[in-house]
């Protein structure tokens, strides 16, 4: 999940602060250099470090891993999920394997495999798309990034300093003649002369039909680009802004949720759920983006009725397919509601299930069973004796 989110430049980071391979990330992005901010939990990564970071960690732990490959079908016998197919560069392969991790964000092999699914807050009906909005991150160089403290989010760790700096930077933009269509401009500092732009929202575009991701990902690029040369002509801090790079696909907040053996849902969040296969504890609200420009000119961010958020578990059910033997889920496309969603769905979240499922899966497949039957006593006995890197 942290190599998609470095794909889409989603360089700020929430609800990191847990234990195991999402602490071994953040020491390793320390030693660097490539993480800004003092808290743990949030902060600022170097997106290609990264995705450097993740890749040398794979090879020396010797997992095998191929680039430029799409899942396009997945078969079954009876309820066991036995083959997934691929294509790529060298054509059409299949991959078996008596345990699969749907890792996608997007769900899409549990789709494929034929689990029941929900998608966005669009109720049972899976026809209009009630889903958050779709943003295009771009990472831009400025002339001098000291002289721009008023308008950078969390500036040298300010964790204070988010959303007066949104007000100042739309402030800004409207300024030098535009409405942006995310209420909440946010520009955040890589490194040096680099910052992270987050200008834009795509309304009501399904992130499963792919004209509509086509169109949306032209539409919000031009945005950035317009932006970008708007505000460049205001002169001042804004002289000589230039965009470096818009990310590779445009990121996605909602995706298909796969149904589990426990679904995640807004009650946890205001009863602080606890569980006993507990793989990870979320501590970030609720963060539900407007659907359209008119509401978000009214309510940039709503908390989907959550009046009083509480720290809530996720369990490893919500891991483990209820319809498919042989397949887990992590990051996105877990078991759970809408408004919970909105709260786990964040990087730290996402990187703590993946080490769940991992260590899950291969203890299953290792004892010939099913995920469902793996305790997560034996998955803890194993992650307290990983060797670590850090």
């Amino acid at each position: 999940m942290a190599v998609w989110e470095a794909s889409g430049l989603q360089a700020w980071i929430f609800d990191f602060n847990k234990p195991g391979f999402t602490d071994e990330l953040r020491q390793q992005l320390d030693q660097r250099g490539a993480r800004r901010g003092t808290s743990k939990s949030k902060f600022v990564y170097e997106p290609d470090e990264m995705k450097r970071l993740l890749e040398e960690l794979c090879l020396e732990a010797g997992v095998e891993f191929q680039l430029q490959t799409r899942l396009v079908a997945a078969y079954k016998e009876g309820r066991q999920l036995t083959t997934i197919i691929t294509e790529s560069r060298s054509g059409r392969e299949a991959w078996q394997a008596p345990v699969f991790i749907d890792t996608t964000g997007d769900g899409v092999l549990g789709a494929l495999a034929g689990c029941s699914w929900e998608l966005g807050n669009m109720g049972q009906s899976q026809v209009a798309c009630n889903c958050q909005p779709l943003t295009m991150n771009a990472l831009a160089a400025v002339k001098d990034v000291t002289q721009m403290q008023k308008y950078i989010s969390f500036y040298k760790g300010d964790l204070s300093w988010h959303v007066e700096a949104t007000k100042n930077f739309k402030a800004e933009i409207e300024r030098a003649g535009l409405s942006p269509s995310y209420g909440m401009p946010t520009i955040f500092h890589v490194r040096d002369n680099v910052v992270l732009l987050i200008l834009n929202h795509e309304y009501g575009v399904r992130p499963d039909n792919a004209k509509e991701m086509t169109a949306a990902t032209v539409r919000s690029r031009k945005e950035v680009f317009d932006i970008v040369h708007a505000l460049r002509k205001l002169g001042g801090v804004w002289e000589g802004l230039q965009v470096v790079a818009t990310a590779e696909q445009i990121g996605v907040r909602d995706g298909k949720r796969i149904k589990g053996r426990y679904q995640v849902k807004k009650n946890d969040l205001m009863t602080a759920a606890r569980h006993e296969d507990a793989v990870c504890r979320v501590t970030f609200g609720v963060d539900i983006h407007a659907k359209s420009k008119k509401d978000n000119d009214k309510l940039t961010i709503e908390r989907g009725g959550v009046k009083k958020f509480t720290p809530y578990d996720i369990p490893l059910r919500a891991l483990i397919a209820a319809e498919v033997d042989g397949l887990m889920m992590a990051g996105r496309c877990i078991s759970g509601d809408f408004v919970a969603h909105a709260s786990y769905r964040v990087t730290g979240n996402a990187v703590a299930m993946g080490e769940a499922a991992g260590i899950a899966a291969a203890l299953a497949a290792k004892s010939g069973r099913p995920p469902h039957e793996v305790e997560w006593s034996e998955c803890k006995k194993v992650l307290a004796d990983l060797p670590r890197s850090v």
